[in-house]
C-alpha cells in the first residue's frame, strides 16, 4: 500500500503530485488529444535529461466533446499556470467554484488544492505550465531556474505578487494569449534542440507578459499569506482534515522542520493557534479520529483502530482515550457513555 504523505512532510515529498491519470486514459482511448513535454512522473514526452530543469510539465489537451473524466482534487509540485483557449471548463479551489471562459488564466501555488471538471471535463482546449521553484510552503523563498532570464528585480516582483495573493483566476490579455499559443506551436514539429530553444524563449516571454498583466491588474497583496503562522496553520489543518495521515510517526522537530521553522518558534506558534503543545494537538486529532472510527467502523478491532490513528500501543491508546472521554474505547464503541 502506498504511504500517504501530508502536505508539508518534506521538500521532496510535500505533496502527492497529480499524475493526471484520467487524462492519460482518455488520451489512450483517443477521446482527447494530448501534447506535453515533461520531467518526472507527469504524462507526456520526456524532456531530454538536464534540459529546462524545474519545468515539470508544459502542454495542452484538446477535448472535442464533453468527457467522461475529470481531474479530482490535487496539488502540484510547482506553480501551475493554465490558459483556456476555447470551450468552457469548471474549475474549483478550496475557496470557491469557477466557470472558466475562453481567454481565462488560472494560477495555483503548490499549496493550493484545486479541481478541474465538476466533476467531468467539458469540451475544451486547455494549455498549462508547471514550474518548480523549490517551494512547498507559503513562507519559503522562491528560487527560479537558472534559464529564466528576467532581471532579479522583475523576478522578485513576480514572486512577491504571486506569493502575496492567492487569487486563482485572471482575465488574460491578447499578448498573453499570443505567448501561450506560440508555446503550444513550439511543442511539436521541431528538432529537439530547436524545440528546447524555442520553449526557453517563449516561457521567458510568457513570464514577462504575466508580470506586466499582474502589475496592471494591481492585486491587493496580503503579507499574512507568506507568514510562518499561515504555514503552521496549514500543517495543523492537514492533520485535522486528513486523518489518514495521523498514523505517520511525527516528532516535534520533524513537524518544525517541515514548516521551515526552529523548534522554539514552531512550538510558540502552535500554542498561539491551538492553546496546545504540538504533541497534545497531534494526540487530540488522533483521539478525535479514533472516536469516529469506534462509532463508524464497528467491525474494526480496538487494536486496529489504535494503529490506524498512530498510537504506538493499544494500552496507551486506552489510557489516553479514557482520560479524554471518561470511558474505555470498548465502552465508547458499545455506546455506553
Amino acid at each position: 500500500m502506498r504511504k500517504l504523505i501530508p502536505i508539508f512532510k518534506s521538500p521532496e515529498e510535500s505533496f502527492e503530485a497529480d499524475t493526471c491519470q484520467p487524462l492519460v486514459e482518455a488520451a489512450g482511448r483517443n477521446e482527447v488529444r494530448l501534447q506535453a513535454l515533461v520531467h518526472g512522473h507527469y504524462p507526456g514526452t520526456r524532456l531530454p535529461a538536464g534540459s529546462l530543469p524545474g519545468l515539470k510539465s508544459i502542454g495542452w489537451w484538446d477535448a472535442g466533446v464533453n468527457q467522461t473524466w475529470g481531474l479530482p482534487w490535487h496539488r502540484n509540485e510547482g506553480l501551475e499556470i493554465t490558459f483556456l483557449e476555447s470551450g468552457k471548463l469548471s474549475f474549483a479551489t478550496d475557496e470557491r467554484e469557477y466557470s472558466l471562459q475562453p481567454d481565462t488564466l488560472t494560477i495555483t501555488r503548490p499549496w493550493q488544492k484545486h479541481r478541474v471538471g465538476s466533476p467531468l471535463v467539458s469540451a475544451s482546449k486547455l494549455h498549462w505550465l508547471i514550474l518548480d521553484m523549490g517551494v512547498r510552503r507559503p513562507n519559503q523563498s522562491w528560487h527560479w531556474p537558472s534559464w529564466i532570464m528576467l532581471s532579479p528585480p522583475d523576478l522578485a516582483d513576480l514572486a512577491g505578487i504571486l506569493r502575496g495573493t492567492d487569487k486563482p483566476v485572471w482575465k488574460a490579455s491578447g499578448e498573453l494569449r499570443h505567448c501561450i499559443l506560440a508555446i503550444g506551436a513550439a511543442l511539436k514539429g521541431q528538432k529537439k534542440a530547436s524545440r528546447i530553444s524555442a520553449l526557453t524563449i517563449r516561457i521567458n516571454e510568457l513570464l514577462l507578459v504575466l508580470l506586466n498583466l499582474l502589475r496592471r491588474q494591481s492585486p491587493g497583496l496580503d503579507e499574512t499569506l507568506t507568514s510562518s503562522r499561515r504555514t503552521v496553520q496549514m500543517l495543523l489543518d492537514d492533520l485535522a482534515q486528513h486523518p489518514q495521515h495521523l498514523s505517520l510517526e511525527w516528532t516535534v522537530p520533524e513537524m518544525a522542520t517541515s514548516c521551515g521553522l526552529g523548534i522554539t518558534q514552531f512550538v510558540h506558534i502552535v500554542k498561539q493557534l491551538t492553546n496546545m503543545t504540538p504533541v497534545n494537538y497531534l494526540r487530540h486529532c488522533r483521539l478525535k479520529f479514533a472516536a469516529k472510527l469506534l462509532r463508524d467502523q464497528p467491525k474494526e478491532s480496538i487494536t486496529e483502530i489504535a494503529q490506524t490513528c498512530g498510537f504506538s500501543s493499544s494500552q496507551y491508546f486506552a489510557t489516553v482515550f479514557r482520560r479524554s472521554f471518561g470511558c474505555s474505547p470498548g465502552d465508547f464503541k458499545a455506546g455506553k457513555p
